[in-house]
């Protein structure tokens, strides 16, 4: 949807880093701020000129707000109690709460609440983000539809079918970014220390990755077959490429990465249902 054209009241139960960068995008990509109201003790300011900032919960809630809850995890037991009283049919809870489920929300908030679970990661911030979405047969079907609308300007809105899956898509989406940058920092590392400037090493590696992402979302073909097309036999990139295929190192290694990242995603899962 349009964001100049929502009708819903927006209210956001804390606004840390990263549903910071999803108001910052809204407001960018024409939502009113008029329509926003951020609650947040630990803030001194609105985070943007015209959104509203409140230190606790109105008395009421609008009928149709879209409710982002972006506090710490550990804070629901103390909002749950406090939020649930205001709550009605017709608003959409967004959620992203790490290793909370979707049946954890009801729980505290109410069985006929209508929870939207969402993992965004940090380029939501410039609308080129990854936002997994989770909402189970409970949840009214059409609020669904119209929270994945209001995510849209955030960039790809994935639907997950089973909340089982959610794990295992935050450790590719959501952690994704961080293990991309790191492998950036590493090509530029491995430069160095052959001999390149830091500082010339670092543009490069930065300014190669950008043109390859870009290349490999617009070419239509599987990553795998355009490093095959760079790679001529016997060539520079041949060889190198030789070096990260050998044994299957390199696929073990990210498998590992990334195994790890889920397992602990599962590990916080099962704290927050214990806590």
């Amino acid at each position: 949807m349009p964001l100049n054209g929502l009708d819903r009241p927006v209210l956001m139960i804390g606004c840390g880093t990263m549903a910071g960068a999803i108001l910052a995008r809204w407001l960018e990509t024409g939502l009113d701020p008029a329509r926003v109201t951020v609650v947040d003790p630990g803030r001194s300011a609105p985070p943007a000129q015209g959104v509203s900032l409140l230190s606790a919960l109105p008395a009421a809630l609008p009928p149709r707000a879209v409710i982002m809850l972006g506090i710490k995890p550990q804070s629901l037991p103390d909002v749950a109690p406090l939020l649930s009283p205001l709550l009605a049919n017709g608003q959409i809870i967004i959620s992203i709460l790490a290793g909370v489920t979707v049946a954890g929300l009801r729980a505290a908030l109410g069985e006929k609440t209508d929870i939207v679970r969402i993992m965004p990661n940090t380029p939501v911030a410039l609308g080129k983000g990854v936002c997994a979405l989770y909402a189970d047969a409970h949840t009214d079907a059409g609020l669904v539809d119209e929270a994945q609308r209001l995510l849209a300007p955030l960039g790809l809105v994935e639907r997950i079918g089973a909340e089982a899956q959610f794990n295992l898509i935050t450790a590719l989406t959501g952690c994704g970014p961080a293990f991309v940058f790191r492998f950036i920092d590493a090509l530029a590392h491995a430069a160095t220390t052959l001999g390149l400037d830091a500082d010339q090493a670092a543009r490069l590696a930065m300014a190669t990755v950008e043109g390859a992402s870009a290349l490999a979302v617009q070419a239509g073909e599987p990553p795998a077959i355009l490093a095959d097309k760079v790679a001529s036999k016997g060539g520079m990139t041949r060889e190198g490429l030789d070096v990260l295929d050998e044994g299957g190192r390199f696929f073990a290694l990210l498998t590992e990465m990334m195994r790890a990242a889920r397992d602990r995603g599962e590990e916080l899962e099962r704290l927050a249902s214990a806590g």
